[in-house]
């Protein structure tokens, strides 16, 4: 998915429920939320697509933010810091709650220290999870696409400078679903751009937290009125 889509794909339950907890999550994101997801909490999903672009994620979030401010008290993000991306949304008659963490891989890993520790031991690393293989939004995905339009002989070009970096998949493996499919997607394509394939744990500690509390210093909290900055991003806060 790759055009700028504003508009808001409407997933969660079609009436709003008594609770006053609501979830704004990319597409990647939900696919670990949903199971933990307690009865009754409405969700948005938005267009992965728009991570291309951060001001117009920060435009569409903050649309989002404030359709629904004076029907929830809490809004859980399931995002990370995204290219800047959630550095200036308001939390409008809400509070807004963010992980405190560059990206998604974060969450999926359970936190910014195993994500941390990952790079340190890998760090040419490209990470794979459910989500990601059916949003379709990888380099992978578009090489059949630059070889239509390049040839193949520059589409392998291509696709050597866009992997220099890497030397390793990572299929990050949540527990949340049965994974044969993506295994065998993840190895293939491992094999055919001369990948090392290896699957690694990931938790859902850092979801479960959101979800649940305790909402503490792993998390950015902005309180009705407050403005979310880069510098939440690295102080500590008190727990809610």
């Amino acid at each position: 998915m790759h055009a700028m889509d504003h508009r808001l794909a409407f997933e969660g339950p079609g009436q709003i429920q008594a609770t006053r907890t609501k979830v704004i999550a990319c597409a990647t994101v939900i696919e670990e939320m949903l199971p933990l997801l307690p009865p009754g909490v409405d969700y948005r999903v938005l267009d992965f697509g728009l991570h291309v672009n951060p001001e117009a994620l920060k435009r569409a979030l903050q649309e989002a933010i404030d359709a629904w401010a004076t029907l929830a008290e809490t809004i859980l993000l399931g995002y990370g810091l995204c290219s800047q991306a959630v550095v200036g949304l308001r939390a409008n008659d809400c509070t807004l709650v963010v992980p405190k963490v560059d990206d998604c891989i974060a969450i999926f890993l359970g936190s910014e220290e195993a994500y941390k520790a990952q790079f340190r031991t890998e760090p040419g690393t490209y990470y794979l999870t459910k989500g990601w293989i059916e949003a379709g939004d990888s380099p992978f995905d578009e090489y059949d696409g630059l070889v239509e339009c390049y040839g193949e002989e520059k589409a392998q070009w291509l696709m050597g400078q866009i992997l220099k970096n890497y030397t390793r998949l990572a299929l990050i493996n949540t527990g949340q679903y049965e994974l044969e499919r993506y295994r065998d997607y993840s190895r293939r394509t491992a094999e055919r751009f001369g990948l090392r394939y290896e699957e690694i744990p990931g938790s859902n500690t850092l979801i479960k937290k959101m979800l649940h509390g305790p909402r503490d210093d792993e998390f950015v909290v902005a309180r009705p009125g407050e403005t979310i900055s880069y510098l939440d991003f690295k102080r500590t806060k008190s727990k809610i």
